[in-house]
């Protein structure tokens, strides 16, 4: 489904020149802006990529043709593909790839700086994100959460915050890969516990979070133990995991109008399917959902909304 609201446009990317103009907005943003390593063919393409998008899917955002917000969308069938999820680079998840239904990596969510004052275009990245979660039938989803730079101290109350509040339940939790360090990064900078817990001051924790951090936290995220410092991207990272039937009962309720709306999506017994891209909600009762869903995240938007459904892609492989 492709959701319009005026000049602006969300949807599932279609084509080669589309994902090129994602790849170059991540270039933009994450090499020129915050320092991330880069190639030599990629200086010269002026793309930000990596192994992992070959099969991935882009949910991106478009301003009159052109592309201003991006998430990469790493589905089970697409991480079957490639061997792993890109998030196996810095954390062990393989209790999360035990969960018997679909599940879904998000990454490298990034927004035009020009943009950035713009709530509008954030919000259309989170309708569209919920939309494929609702249509796809996505259970966990899951990704990093990252600071720029390489000092984690720098964010010791909200690191040490999110370790003594949300930290994910034992049975799902991601674990910190500190081994995979480069060369000369301490391992103990994986620490989550920087600070004791009675020296946590909560308001000072929240300032030192990003936006998208605090968002995952109202939507009722939990988050894997440990940090990993990615010198190459010039970052640290903090694992972030969402069971969407546990999305904060108070969200549901204003996403769905229900709090228990999510209810449906459970874990199944018994060996898990391949579902790749089929819809599992029945069409009229899935699309209400939506509706309700994206109604609460555009607001006063919503009333200019149009819900069109996806033109089949042009092509199928991203390079």
């Amino acid at each position: 489904m492709a959701i319009k609201v005026r000049d602006y446009e969300v949807r599932l990317t279609r084509n080669k020149e589309e994902r090129r103009q994602v790849r170059q907005l991540r270039y933009s943003v994450f090499v020129e802006e915050e320092g991330a390593g880069a190639t030599e063919e990629q200086k010269h393409l002026r793309e930000e990529y990596d192994a992992y998008d070959r099969f991935a899917e882009y949910m991106a955002v478009f301003h009159n043709g052109k592309i201003v917000g991006t998430y990469r969308i790493i589905d089970r069938n697409a991480a079957e593909k490639m061997g792993g999820f890109y998030t196996e680079s810095e954390f062990n998840i393989s209790k999360i790839k035990r969960y018997n239904g679909n599940i879904a990596e998000m990454s490298r969510a990034c927004v035009d700086k020009a943009y950035r004052e713009n709530a509008l275009v954030m919000r259309m990245l989170w309708a569209g994100l919920g939309e494929y979660v609702v249509r796809r039938k996505i259970m966990v989803l899951f990704g990093v959460a990252s600071w720029v730079g390489i000092k984690p101290v720098e964010s010791a109350q909200a690191i040490s915050y999110l370790y003594y509040n949300h930290l994910s339940p034992l049975r799902l939790r991601a674990t910190v890969l500190s081994e995979n360090f480069a060369e000369g990064v301490n391992p103990k900078l994986s620490r989550m516990n920087i600070l004791p817990h009675e020296f946590i001051d909560e308001t000072d924790a929240r300032r030192q979070m990003t936006p998208l951090i605090k968002g995952y936290l109202r939507l009722g995220a939990t988050f894997g133990k440990g940090v990993f410092i990615d010198k190459p991207f010039n970052s640290y990272d903090v694992f972030v995991m969402l069971q969407t039937k546990k999305i904060d009962a108070a969200y549901q309720k204003h996403f769905l109008g229900s709090e228990n709306a999510l209810n449906d999506l459970e874990e199944k017994d018994g060996p898990m399917k391949t579902i790749g891209k089929i819809m599992l909600f029945p069409v009229t009762g899935s699309f209400k959902v939506v509706r309700a869903f994206l109604e609460f995240l555009l607001r006063e938007d919503a009333a200019d909304a149009e819900y069109i459904e996806d033109a089949k892609a042009e092509d199928e492989e991203d390079q």
